[in-house]
C-alpha cells in the first residue's frame, strides 16, 4: 500500500475540526443527495452555518494542515483533491471515503 495514500486517508478530514457534529454531516449528505435546499433550510438552525462552512472547505483546510505538519506535496495534493481525484491513489482515497 502507498504510504502517502495511507497518510492522506488518516488526515483528509482533519480540517473539519471537532465542532462538526454528526447532525451536520447528515444534513450535508442529505443536501448532496437531495439538493441545496436542505442546506439553506438547515443553515437557519444554530451551529449549522459554521458546520456547513467547515464541511464545504474542509479539503483545502485539511491540505493546509497536512502541509504545515510536513507531509509530502503528493499527500497534500491527494487531500486537496479528495472530492475530484486526478490519479489512481486519489481515486482509492475517494472510494474509501465514500464507502465509510
Amino acid at each position: 500500500m502507498d504510504p502517502e495514500l495511507l497518510v492522506a486517508g488518516l488526515l483528509h478530514d482533519c480540517g473539519k475540526g471537532p465542532r462538526v457534529r454528526l447532525v451536520h454531516r447528515v444534513a450535508w449528505s442529505l443536501g448532496q443527495r437531495y439538493g441545496e435546499w436542505i442546506w439553506r433550510a438547515s443553515s437557519h438552525m444554530p451551529t449549522f452555518r459554521y458546520g456547513f462552512d467547515r464541511l464545504r472547505h474542509h479539503a483545502e483546510r485539511s491540505a493546509e494542515m497536512a502541509a504545515e505538519a510536513g507531509c509530502s506535496p503528493h499527500t497534500v495534493e491527494l487531500i486537496r483533491m479528495q472530492e475530484n481525484p486526478v490519479d489512481e491513489p486519489g481515486q482509492l482515497l475517494y472510494a474509501a471515503d465514500e464507502a465509510n
